[in-house]
């Protein structure tokens, strides 16, 4: 099976890849989510390494349990053949109602059909007042007309 769009990648085609990871991540299930990628797809996540869609999965259940209320945006940055270059941000708050948000980019290299071979993601983290927030939309997929990060200034 594959996962279109397909490599090499156009400008058209890596945005709609970059809109379908962005959904999945928004939707916060594990196994939705490590189904994109390859099953020995190797990943760096700030200081954490995995390899591989168990780790993957276990590592996204840990995430979306500390991190409430997720959400997030993607916005495609470049891409050339079988890679795509992503920026990102997230809000999110934690148990004690501390809300934050991170910023980070993304690294990603698909092999032929359409599964991500290599996740690398550099993130960084602030936190923020609730009133600081700019992502209201309701939990699960970013409605269309809402908007992505250059509209925000982010």
């Amino acid at each position: 099976m594959s996962r279109p769009p397909l490599p090499p990648f156009d400008a058209e085609t890596a945005a709609q890849k970059v809109r379908m990871a962005e959904d999945a991540w928004n939707s916060r299930d594990p196994v939705r989510c490590a189904g994109a990628y390859t099953l020995d797809s190797e990943w760096r996540n700030r200081v954490e390494f995995f390899r591989g869609r168990a780790e993957i999965e276990a590592f996204l259940a840990r995430k979306w349990a500390k991190e409430l209320d997720y959400r997030l945006i993607k916005e495609l940055w470049a891409c050339d053949g079988h890679r795509i270059a992503v920026r990102f941000a997230y809000e999110y708050h934690d148990d004690s109602g501390n809300w934050f948000r991170a910023y980070g980019n993304e690294n990603w290299a698909f092999d032929a059909d359409g599964y991500m071979a290599r996740r690398i993601a550099s993130i960084n983290e602030m936190p923020i007042a609730e009133s600081e927030r700019k992502f209201h939309w309701p939990l699960g997929r970013r409605p269309d007309d809402h908007p992505g990060l250059s509209d925000l200034g982010l």
